[in-house]
């Protein structure tokens, strides 16, 4: 009987366990359980997104203010058209504001980072931000290193 009660209490705490394991997968994956923030989309136009992914998140200052809904190729401009959705709340972003694409740390993940612009007028929803800096490609700057020492030579 004694037995029985422990293999209960230790199947319990494995379940509990589990389902903790699967609760913070998921948050750190960037799927929440919470509902939809009221947001609006703006998009941007860049050369080279480098690792840019679906859910990364768009800062201003630092701060999250919203994340990539997409990414599709603008077949017209041979570019990376980028969607973002931005919390509803942040409705203060000039028109003249620029987007780079960043880097966490060296190797980590891209996120974008949205500098406010000088402009009275704000970007209303479906607006584009036509000022963009491409991600830096670890690989490109590489090869461009190894080629300009090999022209010393």
């Amino acid at each position: 009987m004694r037995s029985k009660r422990i293999e209960l209490a230790v199947g319990a705490f494995i379940v509990v366990g589990i389902m903790a394991f699967v609760y913070l997968a998921v948050q750190v994956s960037g799927l929440a359980f919470s509902d939809k923030k009221d947001t609006y989309q703006i998009v941007a136009r860049f050369d080279d997104i480098g690792g840019l992914s679906n859910r990364a998140k768009v800062t201003i200052a630092g701060v999250n203010v919203g994340s990539v809904e997409s990414i599709t190729f603008d077949k017209d401009l041979y570019m990376g058209l980028v969607t973002m959705n931005i919390d509803s709340d942040v409705d203060n972003i000039p028109t003249d504001s620029s987007v780079a694409i960043l880097t966490s740390g060296l190797l980590g993940e891209k996120y974008l980072g949205i500098s406010i612009g000088a402009e009275d007028e704000m970007l209303k929803d479906g607006g584009e931000i036509f000022d963009t800096q491409s991600a830096l490609v670890l690989e490109t700057l590489i090869s461009q290193f190894l080629f300009k020492a090999g022209d010393s030579e």
